[in-house]
């Protein structure tokens, strides 16, 4: 599976954001994806995740009630839709991937397989 992340960029604080991150590949072998993100000095966090099937969703408490993550199974693509977003969030954005539901825990880094190529998120103050 190859993940193709895209939509960062430069917004102000209180704005909003979308991005996207396309599969292909083995794509009918997907379980789970998520975003991630790592600022400069911090360690890489979950901030949302999505089961393929069903679409069960997790999120950080950072995040929660101003971050969506969502997928279109046809386009084999998901969203993380940002809203009020301040500088806290400005960090590089990951999106992975996992064929493996036998031991998902979504929060965890390990648990994904496959990763795309970060996209910068700046927000200013």
């Amino acid at each position: 599976v190859q993940l193709q992340a895209s939509g960062g960029g430069l917004v102000q604080a209180g704005g909003s954001l979308r991005l996207s991150c396309a599969a292909s590949g083995r794509t009918f072998s997907i379980f789970a994806m998520a975003w991630f993100r790592q600022a400069p000095g911090k360690e890489r966090e979950c901030v949302a995740a999505i089961k393929w099937r069903g679409g069960a969703t997790y999120y950080a408490d950072s995040v929660k009630g101003r971050f969506t993550i969502s997928r279109d199974n046809a386009k084999n693509t998901v969203y993380l839709q940002m809203n009020s977003l301040t500088p806290e969030d400005t960090a590089v954005y990951y999106c992975a991937a996992t064929p493996n539901a036998a031991v998902f825990t979504p929060r965890v880094s390990s648990s994904y397989e496959y990763w795309g190529q970060g996209t910068q998120v700046t927000v200013s103050s």
